[in-house]
């Protein structure tokens, strides 16, 4: 199976990677995108020492081209695409109330957070349909369902383009899992929880290894798994 997990990679804490250890772990090929050379070459290295099969292909998903070129590589190389994991995102206002955020961040969140899911998953899709088999994770967040919205958890408008983003995932992730039903393609989000990474915090209550786990379960469904649906610990959640 070929595996395709496209994230950001940063450091040494980060979930994409952790997500890419644990499915080459299952002894699937991995590939990892990333638009910095030098931080995915170092992650690759780093996970080809542990005698895991990974690859990196360096490609920015801001680019239509570049997704384009990376999915005719994944043919040439592989012939198919099982797994797409959506793990690139960005947040850029921590904290910063929607009464307050520039226009330019929340066009700058969205380009990655739901623009770049979008570009991916439409060039993946009509692979996967090739093989009448695929499992499309997007990582999510908590932040971003309406329960959240609406109650306020005490953040109020904060980090409103981030929140907004992962709403907009959200419903992306639904309106493709309606359109491939029926083709062996399961389309699902997951919230990892708050994770000891870069963007969670090293007091975060989750490990890495512990926030990847429930993506590592969707990539590998059985036929007879869940399609449309939202997840944290490996059980659905509101949207």
């Amino acid at each position: 199976m070929c595996i395709l997990v496209n994230c950001h990679v940063k450091g040494n804490r980060g979930i994409g990677k952790e997500i890419a250890r644990q499915l080459a772990a299952n002894g699937l090929h991995v590939v990892i995108t990333s638009r910095d050379e030098e931080k995915g070459r170092l992650a690759v290295q780093e996970l080809l020492a542990d005698g895991l099969l990974v690859k990196l292909y360096v490609a920015d998903v801001h680019e239509i081209n570049d997704v384009a070129r990376m999915m005719e590589r994944i043919q040439s190389d592989y012939g198919r695409l099982d797994v797409l994991v959506n793990n690139a995102g960005v947040i850029l206002d921590r904290g910063v109330s929607v009464l307050d955020v520039e226009e330019s961040v929340m066009r700058a969140t969205l380009e990655t957070n739901f623009f770049g899911v979008l570009r991916m998953t439409q060039a993946a899709i009509p692979m996967m349909k090739l093989h009448h088999y695929g499992r499309i994770v997007n990582i999510s967040s908590g932040l971003g369902a309406f329960e959240v919205m609406q109650g306020g958890y005490g953040l109020k408008g904060s980090s409103s383009a981030y929140r907004i983003s992962k709403t907009m995932l959200n419903a992306l992730t639904c309106l493709f899992s309606q359109e491939v039903a029926d083709t062996g393609i399961k389309v699902n989000a997951v919230c990892p929880g708050r994770v000891q990474t870069d963007m969670g915090g090293a007091d975060a209550p989750l490990t890495v290894a512990e926030g990847a786990n429930t993506a590592v379960w969707l990539a590998t469904l059985e036929d007879d798994g869940a399609s449309g649906e939202y997840f944290r610990e490996r059980e659905r959640i509101a949207w």
